[in-house]
């Protein structure tokens, strides 16, 4: 990063002083000018008397003014110093944590807890066993019913995985009656005769043997898209098991842990009485249980997930695999880290207003982050490495060529420079400028007015002194930077 020099270079532009002796010797020299021009214009004409008295009242007005009046111009140069570093760019964006580093503890069953194994805080297995219940007469159904259709998907499994050897056994059985097939089809149309009539094919035969060869190459295709199924098959069936079982577990009598880690949030002991979560369905009329959640097992070595929102113009610039910086309204005084996981291009369009939704995966944090937590991320585009930077404000442009002041002997020297990448703040210069150089950010222009006691030249009397001081800020840049910001720490 480039730290501002708040250094500042002063120049003065003074008109000549007038020592208080020379003001009071010149004013008494002009107090006979009333006298002197009453005798001057005593014979003229009243046309050349108006004239040469407008002339005189002129002069004398303009002498009064350079006498008593000290104009000073004061130029100071705000500045910074070029610096060799690394520039980023990065695009803001705002979101939610949308997944959590824990497991919750559910239960669809109804009854009451009979044991409590495990506490807060205790460390436990993937199914181990965290409390027993005592069901009542409709959990006990279910829990018989969920059973039922987990020995069920189990068989399933069994099932795919025979047909699998079935299909590979008829896959090679029917492609041996192609080969057959194919051999009297190509025979035949070689010329050869029937084998079985030892005569020439009639044009039934012909059709007979052309359609025996097409039916076998179905079959034989069929056969091989079934077994290539089969693996797919057994996939889908296993996934049915480990539902089955989640549900089974869900509505069994022993409450187990999902995953390894922590307990936290138990919210279970003996004797309380648990209330199954339940719905009639709108449509068949069947009662749904649903799960409720008793309490969470915390991973430490689990990653959280966030989902941010892409405007159309700024998603063109975010990939996979971009590091990204975030921060929490719950934790203000942390930075966390995290990656770029994955961007949804569909998008989506509410309002009017286009969306693109981009998931990052946050690193390992050490502080308990909840789903739905408000985050701010900058998700970094660019990042160049040792290069010369300056402030954006240190930068004209004009009709395409970019200049800079640096500052040498105390004075700004205007120099044409190559740009190139930008952010808010800084910009990479390519050439022109070297690393240490002492640049001009903007210029301040401070004008100061005194008027000292003097005696009018006509009137006599005398004005009492008074100061005015003007101050123009002006920064030297009509250049912009491209969007994006500096995250902390970089």
């Amino acid at each position: 990063m480039v730290k501002q020099n708040k250094s500042k270079f002063v120049e003065k532009e003074k008109i000549k002083e007038v020592t208080p002796e020379e003001v009071k010797s010149l004013s008494e020299k002009l107090r006979g000018v009333p006298v002197a021009f009453k005798k001057t214009v005593g014979g003229l004409s009243l046309k050349k008397k108006i004239i040469f008295s407008l002339i005189v009242i002129a002069l004398g007005i303009g002498i009064w003014q350079l006498v008593t009046r000290l104009q000073t111009k004061k130029v100071t140069y705000e500045t910074a110093t070029a610096t060799k570093g690394t520039l980023v760019v990065s695009t803001a964006a705002s979101g939610t944590i949308t997944s959590g580093n824990y497991t919750n503890i559910t239960t669809k069953v109804s009854g009451t807890v009979k044991k409590v194994y495990v506490s807060n805080g205790d460390t436990v297995k993937k199914g181990q066993k965290l409390a027993d219940v005592t069901l009542d007469e409709y959990a006990t159904e279910r829990q018989a019913s969920a059973w039922v259709s987990y020995l069920s998907a189990v068989e399933a499994v069994k099932d795919t995985k025979t047909a699998k050897v079935t299909a590979d056994l008829k896959m090679w059985t029917d492609r041996q009656a192609l080969l057959d097939a194919e051999t009297t089809y190509n025979s035949m149309v070689a010329g050869a005769w029937n084998p079985k009539t030892n005569a020439e094919y009639t044009y039934n035969e012909k059709a007979i043997v052309t359609k025996q060869f097409q039916a076998a190459q179905l079959t034989f295709d069929s056969d091989q898209t079934k077994y290539n199924d089969s693996d797919a098959d057994t996939a889908n069936a296993q996934a049915n098991v480990s539902s089955a079982l989640e549900d089974y577990q869900e509505n069994s009598a022993t409450i187990v842990a999902p995953a390894a880690g922590t307990v936290s949030d138990l919210a279970l002991f003996e004797g309380l009485a648990v209330a199954a979560n339940s719905s009639t369905s709108s449509t068949t009329g069947s009662t749904i249980v649903s799960s409720q959640t008793v309490g969470k097992i915390n991973d430490p070595n689990g990653q959280l997930i966030a989902t941010v929102t892409m405007t159309e113009t700024d998603v063109l610039n975010i990939k996979a695999n971009q590091k990204v910086t975030i921060t929490l309204d719950a934790y203000s005084d942390m930075t966390f880290t995290g990656k770029v996981l994955a961007v949804n291009t569909s998008g989506s369009v509410s309002s009017s207003v286009t969306s693109y939704p981009v998931t990052i995966l946050l690193d390992q944090v050490s502080v308990p982050i909840y789903p739905n937590m408000a985050i701010n991320a900058d998700i970094i585009t660019t990042s160049i490495a040792d290069a010369i930077m300056v402030p954006s404000t240190a930068i004209t442009t004009t009709n395409g060529t970019s200049n800079v002041q640096i500052m040498k002997n105390g004075k700004p020297v205007v120099t044409t420079v190559e740009i190139g990448t930008a952010n808010d703040t800084y910009t990479v210069i390519k050439s022109g400028v070297s690393e240490g150089d002492t640049v001009v950010t903007s210029t301040i222009v401070a004008s100061t007015s005194t008027t000292d006691d003097a005696t009018s030249l006509f009137t006599g009397t005398t004005t009492s002194s008074s100061s005015s001081k003007t101050t123009t800020k002006t920064s030297t840049s009509s250049f912009s930077g491209m969007g994006g910001g500096m995250p902390g720490g970089l």
